[in-house]
């Protein structure tokens, strides 16, 4: 028998709500996976994906994964992964890194066999680019029982999907007894031409929405030719406070404080989602009623159609760098105009070197790459580099991928689909007030681990 973690969507770097604490609490969630597979000795761990939040991740979390990652290799335990669409770079993949270290296998058409059973391997593929697709898999090993697919997408039938799995199943040159995905924070199974295909979730809460435990699944292929797919939580990962108020006509800010009272929010992250009727109430009153009651983080979400022309307008402004960033993806560029976009705003390269730094680009990319060059076919937002759905702020802010019953996620899809909930906290931005994150802030790249 073959026991393997599948887990993925760990996001590691992703500073959300502008709080260092929260930067490190993706890390932490990602060594709690680790240290199970340890404690556990399983086969392997398997990643499905967006092991890190963006493409540039900073050195103090690139160290910080180096370490955890080499845990699992002093325990003789195999990491195996694809890449995921936050991560994706257009060269060279962190993962090609972590393979050049030992320290990580990246799947892909040749099998990897643990034990049993092999295990292949399919990057995100955007929307546009799949009708070109070829699932064409290198033959099942005589060793090998049992055969497993990793991949990071949204594949149905699961909600919000953009990619059809059964023909997934029936154009690939291998069986397969189980797919395991990435992408979809929230954890699901279900079977496809008598294939098991299963989300196990994300590690740490990206967005709002995502109110049910975290954790990742445990999957064992069995001798007897089984697939099966338990689910295993992590109780360490930072307590959510979700604060519902239903106010009533009458009722305001009184109300809510009162609510808010009742719970213990001691290094929480308090969610307060204002519904009803109700008067007008400030946010700010709200949260700084919850930090100084202890909470780590506090959002106040107001649902209500309010305010009416006579009342006091409390306006807030979303980050001016998501706007800018969601018109360029309606644009359609190539994508050497997308990477000439990304020097030119970059934060870390000084004003006077932009223009030495584009030339060189532009010089690489003609001698390397004359295909960035031709236009972009006409496209949809879920077309672009980072292809899921309303995915305009997949660099800068929460992802809200999946939607409970408790608190409906307004168009989530996946990790790429960004929460209303959460707009305005500076997604990974770079800033902190903490001296000791300085390192954070900092990006690499794979010539900083050559």
């Amino acid at each position: 028998m073959t026991r393997v973690i599948h887990t993925g969507d760990t996001h590691i770097g992703y500073q959300q709500y502008n709080s260092p604490e929260r930067r490190r609490d993706f890390l932490a969630a990602f060594r709690s996976v680790v240290e199970d597979a340890v404690d556990d000795d399983v086969d392997a761990v398997i990643h499905a994906g967006d092991l890190f939040h963006d493409r540039r991740p900073g050195l103090v979390d690139l160290q910080g994964t180096v370490d955890i990652l080499r845990t699992l290799a002093d325990a003789d335990i195999p990491f195996l992964a694809v890449v995921g669409n936050h991560e994706s770079k257009r060269d060279a993949q962190w993962l090609d890194l972590f393979a050049d270290l030992g320290l990580a296998t990246r799947l892909g058409a040749e099998p990897v066999v643990i034990d049993d059973t092999a295990f292949y391997g399919l990057d995100f593929v955007p929307r546009s680019r799949r009708d070109d697709l070829t699932y064409d898999f290198d033959a099942l090993p005589v060793e090998a029982a049992h055969a497993s697919l990793v991949s990071h997408g949204l594949f149905e039938p699961f909600a919000h999907a953009d990619w059809d799995t059964e023909t997934v199943l029936a154009e690939s040159t291998v069986d397969f007894d189980a797919v395991l995905l990435g992408d979809n924070h929230k954890p699901d199974t279900a079977d496809v031409l008598d294939t098991w295909v299963t989300y196990c979730g994300s590690t740490e809460r990206a967005s709002a929405s995502e109110r049910a435990d975290r954790g990742y699944n445990l999957v064992d292929f069995a001798d007897d030719g089984s697939v099966g797919i338990s689910r295993r939580g992590l109780p360490s990962t930072r307590e959510f406070v979700f604060v519902d108020v239903d106010l009533a006509a009458d009722e305001g800010i009184d109300r809510v404080q009162e609510r808010v009272r009742q719970h213990d929010l001691a290094d929480a992250v308090v969610i307060v989602t204002i519904d009803g009727e109700g008067r007008p109430i400030a946010p700010a009153a709200i949260e700084e009623l919850a930090i100084d009651r202890g909470a780590l983080v506090a959002r106040v979400n107001d649902r209500r159609d309010l305010p009416d022309e006579d009342e006091d307008v409390s306006v807030s402004f979303a980050n001016p760098d998501d706007a800018v960033r969601e018109r360029i993806r309606e644009m359609g560029l190539s994508d050497a105009a997308l990477e000439i976009d990304e020097t030119v705003r970059s934060g870390d390269l000084a004003d006077s070197n932009v223009r030495d730094s584009v030339e060189r680009r532009v010089r690489d990319l003609l001698e390397d790459d004359d295909a960035a060059f031709e236009p972009a076919p006409e496209r949809r937002p879920a077309d672009e580099d980072v292809t899921t759905v309303a995915d305009h702020l997949a660099d800068g802010a929460e992802s809200a991928p999946e939607s409970t019953d408790d608190a409906p996620a307004a168009g989530a899809a996946s990790d790429s689909a960004d929460a209303v909930d959460d707009a305005g906290d500076g997604g990974g931005a770079a800033g902190t007030d903490d001296p000791d994150e300085t390192a954070d802030t900092d990006t690499a790249s794979l010539g900083d681990f050559a």
